[in-house]
């Protein structure tokens, strides 16, 4: 599983490799040398430098903490991994660049996701499938190109008319309207 705040999902006082370290010892019989390896095998998979080994989690960025979750959840070699709300404690550039480390991770690892998420941009972004819930109960479920065609479920329109869509020209029709005032 990776957790929504990887701030709080980080033992601030282990450095890396113990925190990677441990479900590799935890799941599988393994060597000192081969635990640091995959260790290092996991770095490289979330694309950190293998000097990071040696931090502490208040030493990273929330990305870079976000990551080392991502290669805690790959330690186990998981066939499918719970992702609680992974980008939302995290700046857009920085969300962006989560999702496409793991999509990247799902197409070489042939790994699996279940995202937990409010933000329909993400589900847009990287659902096969969804499921829309109300107070605990499937209101919708089916593919994405399915749920997010009308007509929508009662819910699921309000769930997308809730997120604001930007005008990329928006400036321009804002300076149009004053010119035609004047």
């Amino acid at each position: 599983m990776i957790y929504q705040m990887p701030d709080t999902a980080l033992n601030p006082k282990q450095k890396v490799r113990k925190i990677l370290g441990r479900p590799l010892s935890f799941y599988f019989s393994m060597s000192k040398k081969e635990r640091e390896n995959r260790i290092l095998e996991l770095l490289d998979e979330t694309e950190l430098p293998e000097n990071y080994i040696e931090r502490y989690p208040p030493e990273l960025s929330g990305g870079e903490k976000q990551r080392i979750c991502i290669a805690r959840a790959l330690a186990a070699n998981p066939d499918l991994i719970i992702c609680d709300e992974v980008t939302s404690a995290l700046d857009q550039l920085v969300a962006e660049g989560i999702l496409k480390l793991l999509q990247d991770l799902q197409n070489e690892l042939d790994v699996s996701y279940l995202f937990i998420t409010h933000d329909l941009a993400t589900v847009k972004a990287i659902s096969d499938e969804m499921i829309v819930m109300l107070e605990g109960r499937i209101v919708e479920q089916g593919t994405k190109k399915v749920i997010l065609s009308p007509p929508y479920h009662e819910y699921t329109e309000k769930l997308l008319s809730s997120v604001p869509e930007m005008d990329p020209d928006w400036l321009d029709h804002l300076l149009e309207e004053r010119s035609a005032a004047n």
